[in-house]
């Protein structure tokens, strides 16, 4: 079963959907795209040998498309899901999926509702080092967790900023925590699992945008366990690290480079087979997306096909997004806020 496909927005983050696509000719087809930016609707057309059209309705009825996957501003994901759900399109949502949780809730319920897959990107989780290191919490070889702490120091200068009219405002983007660091906050709950409270602290700095360029999270796990969020656009004079390091009674672990690329620390009270793979498992990129588009697009295929997969769905989606919405009400309000969130 080859799936039918069409990227819709083509601007930077398309370009690894295209690539990953394309990687898997044996399980996805691209079909077409949708762009409204006339410029890059004919380059993206004759860079990939498929119609590039305007809107969600004419790409369901010229290229026929059964999964859509939303390259376009976060803003405007919840309207586009709903569309494509409505036209019969499974819907791929880049991070976040989101800007607001009731436009969360509105995604996954208008999939539900036109009996359709929501899927939210979140190809960090399947990096070979951060999937090693869920294998090792999931064996429970750290024992009672005590802290969790991450760091996404990046940076991002004005003039990317400038580039489009959306980033870095609230209706469409987020700041430094929605955008930037948005799979770090996704890696905090899938590895520590559900939250009790989150304070944070945000700021604007240095660029001149409507939402944060730095900002930093507690967090206060249901286990027990607390954790950090350190994240800052103006580290100088480049991204510098994009880490996390978990610390339990049985186990240390630190993952380290620009984008959790590297193992700096792997410590554990017994010994395993993963041992050895740990020391092995580092690579090298001078990309903050990391490699995992292409294994997140192999486990929509198997999901499509209705086979054993580990594709984040538009519910992985919501948990996320609620620790960013909650996040951002304690920076506003000054206190903190408690999980589930009272919407």
């Amino acid at each position: 079963m080859t799936i039918r496909i069409a990227v819709v927005g083509c601007g930077r983050i398309s370009s690894n959907h295209f690539a990953a696509i394309k990687e898997l000719a044996t399980d996805f087809a691209l079909v077409g795209g949708c762009e409204n930016n006339a410029e890059r609707a004919r380059k993206a057309s004759a860079t990939h040998g498929v119609p590039v059209v305007q809107t969600l309705s004419e790409l369901a009825e010229k290229c026929k498309p059964d999964v859509v996957s939303l390259c376009t501003p976060s803003g405007l994901h919840p309207f586009q899901a709903v569309e494509a759900a409505r036209l019969g399109m499974h819907v791929i949502s880049e991070k976040p999926m989101a800007t607001r949780y009731e436009h969360g809730l509105m995604m996954v319920r208008a999939c539900d509702d036109a009996g359709k897959h929501l899927f939210v990107v979140k190809q960090n989780r399947l990096n070979s080092t951060v999937s090693l290191l869920k294998k090792q919490i999931d064996a429970g070889r750290f024992g009672q967790m005590s802290a969790i702490a991450a760091n996404v120091f990046w940076t991002r200068p004005q003039d990317y900023y400038d580039q489009a009219k959306w980033r870095g405002t609230w209706e469409h983007d987020g700041g430094a925590f929605m955008n930037q660091a948005s799979h770090y906050v996704d890696l905090l709950t899938w590895l520590g699992g559900p939250l009790e409270t989150v304070s944070a602290f945000t700021a604007t700095l240095a660029r001149r945008i409507e939402a944060e360029d730095s900002g930093v999270m507690a967090l206060k796990f249901r286990s027990g366990a607390m954790g950090t969020l350190n994240v800052s656009m103006l580290t100088f004079p480049k991204n510098f690290e994009g880490s996390i390091t978990l610390v339990g009674e049985k186990g240390l672990v630190r993952l380290g480079g620009v984008a959790l690329n590297r193992v700096d620390a792997w410590e554990f009270s017994d010994q395993s087979t993963d041992d050895e793979a740990a020391r092995t498992s580092s690579y090298e990129t001078g990309s903050v997306y990391g490699f995992g588009h292409q294994a997140f697009f192999r486990e929509v295929a198997k999901a499509l096909r209705g086979e054993p997969n580990v594709a984040t769905t538009g519910r992985d989606g919501l948990v996320s997004l609620a620790t960013l919405v909650g996040a951002y009400r304690s920076a506003k309000e000054h206190r903190p806020v408690g999980f589930p969130l009272d919407m």
